[in-house]
């Protein structure tokens, strides 16, 4: 039965490290060759479709049916000319992958035979089979048409031999069915709302746009040895394994060397990587065994995004050459670190200030303690949308363990900055405030560079961090569409700028003075937000109870932590904002619920699978042989000396036995929870029915077959351990 796993250990000791080709000696020579940037329009474009196209990126207006011919004639030469034979539209469904349908380039021809041919409908527009993508009951099964549409702002790639074409996803009657659709939407709504209170501190400010530098961590596991773990192959995790002796207690592969066979698989993802204009800039080890980290240089969000999306799919192709298994998966392994996926968002005026970062004058330090205020009220006022909007089956092993921070929604603001909020609140006085108290706090504002560079710790146990000159979201999951977190950032934070400038402009309306006015509403919400301010330890118990007493929410279950989804002031609040109608809403609900029963019960199903076929046929077969050894012993030595040196044997036989009774036991249980959760029809009921009465099984399963591993002879265990999936390499 150990076979496969021996063979796959075999296969991995024999591995070399691939050799890796670079494109040319300098990054910059080949950076973006595969990439339809400007320097490609203005070679491949007439004047007239360059221009249009640069006014639909800069403006976000379309580009009309006969510029989008020219503009597909252009792209089609330059695509044609990179070996491209296919063209598709590239877009980002409710699955938390990417999609794709590939289509040549050709045409009949009058002349008979075929041409190459692209046109501009065909680059705008496209129609895929929208009922097979997950909508929650926006498309039925049987209304099949939706609508992929050409987004200019996002550039168009060559993947192998294909054009790639971003785009969004809506539906035959309008509603967004993908990620891209809200996201821009909450772009939009988050540079109307900033750009207006960024002019009460300049006026040349016309756009406010969103900035994100994500940080994708992941493991990398042997093929062989992925190949022998049925439960990696089907779920993305290690369903049972006990903990290696070993594993990251020391801390020596963080920042350590760079296993020279990983090290190729990384400069060949890179190589690939920056030919498609993605600017990765960092790799390391991260803390767990096998745990790596890549991240890019800060871009334009719905840039970055895409970026994020291309790299998760290319670094699972690249990885391929190299025997390698990328996971993704938020908590693979038990009892070491999860994979997370920090998002560093920010936002910049198209001045070119960074309105997280301190400014040279009381004005400017003003601009940014306003901006940093706002946003934690935000994220107080609207904690728990932001946590449904990370939640899901994955991450929920992931958060509160292993250094990833706790379900409770916090924000660490480090020493110095919580010090400025403090002095803020006690400087402003609730009556008109003497030219005196004015320049006193003017002064204290102005200090904010000096003390900007925070020399107290960091919290790695923090949600959502400040750190310098950006937020940190560091609640979202590896496997994550960055998008569905920062869908609900955009917004949340875009509304609460929006209250606050109505706030302002009334009290300026009563004869209030611009900064006095300023002042005393950002009192009033460093006040209001105080609970959601932490710079303790989040994993402590003593946090647990303090955030109650603050008010703070939480939560540690899908089903619930998605319930918020559903609460009135957050659809309100969404289609005044114009991201998601109630309709749209109410379908990504509806999907975030499907998606949690259907990983619960897959990976019920494996693990009963496998712990019914191949652990307790092992164990039984070991526990054979220990009876067959008892039963010789008391046949060649005395009563007194047979039950001296068969007791150890005997124990060991009971043992064995107790845990394949309660396998056996546990998994008829588990079935039977689920054929009950699999009737009741309502989502949230099924769902809430996964968690609490077949999630638990799996967890009572696993300590029974983990409990084997350590008795059953190594030599017949049958799927690769802790140890060989953590350390070969």
């Amino acid at each position: 039965m150990a076979v496969m796993r021996f063979k796959a250990l075999e296969e991995v000791m024999n591995r070399e490290p691939r050799p890796v080709e670079r494109e040319k000696l300098l990054t910059s020579d080949y950076y973006g060759s595969l990439v339809f940037d400007e320097p490609k329009m203005k070679k491949y474009l007439s004047k007239d479709a360059y221009k249009s196209v640069m006014e639909a990126i800069e403006n976000g207006t379309s580009v009309d049916r006969k510029m989008a011919d020219q503009v597909a004639q252009g792209m089609k030469a330059w695509a044609l000319d990179n070996g491209a034979t296919h063209y598709t539209h590239w877009f980002h469904p409710l699955t938390d992958g990417t999609a794709e349908k590939h289509d040549a380039f050709i045409e009949y021809s009058n002349l008979g035979g075929v041409i190459e041919s692209f046109s501009g409908k065909l680059l705008a527009q496209q129609e895929p089979d929208a009922s097979s993508f997950p909508s929650g009951g926006i498309r039925q099964t049987f209304e099949a048409r939706g609508y992929t549409a050409w987004d200019p702002s996002s550039p168009a790639f060559i993947s192998e031999t294909t054009l790639s074409i971003p785009t969004i996803f809506i539906s035959y009657t309008g509603e967004a069915l993908d990620y891209k659709t809200p996201l821009l939407r909450s772009l939009r709504a988050v540079d109307h709302a900033a750009t207006a209170v960024a002019q009460y501190f300049d006026k040349d400010v016309k756009s406010v746009r969103a900035n994100l530098g994500w940080e994708q961590e992941y493991f990398l596991v042997d093929e062989a040895l992925y190949l022998a773990r049925p439960d990696l192959m089907l779920t993305g995790r290690t369903l049972m394994g006990h903990a290696s002796a070993k594993d990251q207690q020391l801390e020596d592969h963080y920042f350590s060397s760079i296993p020279t066979r990983v090290n190729r698989f990384m400069e060949d993802f890179e190589n690939e990587a920056y030919k498609l204009g993605i600017p990765v800039k960092t790799r390391h080890n991260e803390v767990a065994p096998n745990q790596f980290e890549c991240a890019p240089i800060f871009e334009e969000v719905n840039l970055a995004n895409d970026h994020n999306q291309m790299v998760m799919d290319l670094m699972q192709k690249i990885a391929r050459r190299h025997n390698f298994r990328v996971l993704l998966h938020e908590k693979p392994f038990a009892g070491i670190n999860g994979s997370g996926k920090h998002n560093n968002w920010s936002l910049q005026t198209d001045t070119g200030v960074n309105l997280y970062s301190p400014g040279k004058n009381p004005k400017g330090n003003l601009q940014f303690l306003t901006f940093i205020i706002n946003t934690l009220q935000a994220v107080y006022e609207s904690q728990d949308l932001l946590r449904a909007s990370i939640y899901n089956a994955a991450n929920q092993h992931r958060l509160g363990a292993n250094e990833a921070p706790p379900s409770i929604i916090s924000a660490f603001l480090g020493t110095e900055v919580s010090r400025m909020l403090d002095i803020m609140e006690n400087s402003v006085s609730d009556k008109k405030m003497t030219p005196d108290e004015k320049t006193a706090l003017k002064l204290n504002i102005g200090r904010i560079p000096e003390i900007i560079l925070d020399t107290t710790d960091r919290n790695r146990t923090s949600p959502f961090a400040f750190t310098g000159n950006r937020f940190e979201y560091r609640a979202v999951g590896s496997s994550a569409n960055c998008a569905s977190a920062l869908i609900m950032l955009n917004s949340v934070v875009a509304n609460q700028l929006k209250k606050f400038k109505a706030e302002v402009d009334g009290l300026i309306e009563k004869g209030t003075k611009k900064d006095e006015a300023i002042f005393q509403v950002l009192k009033k919400l460093i006040v209001a937000s105080k609970a959601i301010r932490f710079n303790g330890n989040g994993y402590s118990e003593e946090w647990v109870k303090e955030a109650a007493e603050r008010g703070l929410t939480n939560v540690n279950n899908v089903p619930e932590a998605l319930s918020a989804l559903t609460r009135p002031e957050y659809i309100n609040m969404l289609d005044d904002l114009d991201v998601l109608t109630p309709r749209e809403l109410e379908g990504r609900v509806e999907v975030e619920y499907e998606k949690f029963i259907k990983k619960v019960q897959i990976e019920s199903r494996v693990l009963g699978d496998i712990a019914i076929n191949h652990i307790v046929p092992v164990s039984i077969k070991y526990m054979t042989m220990l009876l067959e050894n008892v039963k010789n012993l008391k046949e060649v030595f005395s009563e007194s000396e047979f039950e001296e040196m068969a007791a150890g044997r005997k124990a060991l036989i009971k043992e064995i036995s107790t845990h394949i009774s309660s396998i056996k036991s546990k998994v008829n249980d588990m079935t039977e929870a689920r054929k009950e959760a699999n009737a009741i029809e309502h989502s949230v009921d099924k769902a809430k029915a996964y968690d609490a009465k077949v999630l638990p099984y799996l967890n009572d399963i696993r300590y029974h077959i983990d409990k084997l591993e350590l008795i059953v002879d190594n030599e017949m265990w049958p799927l690769p351990k802790y140890r060989e999936l953590l350390f070969i390499r």
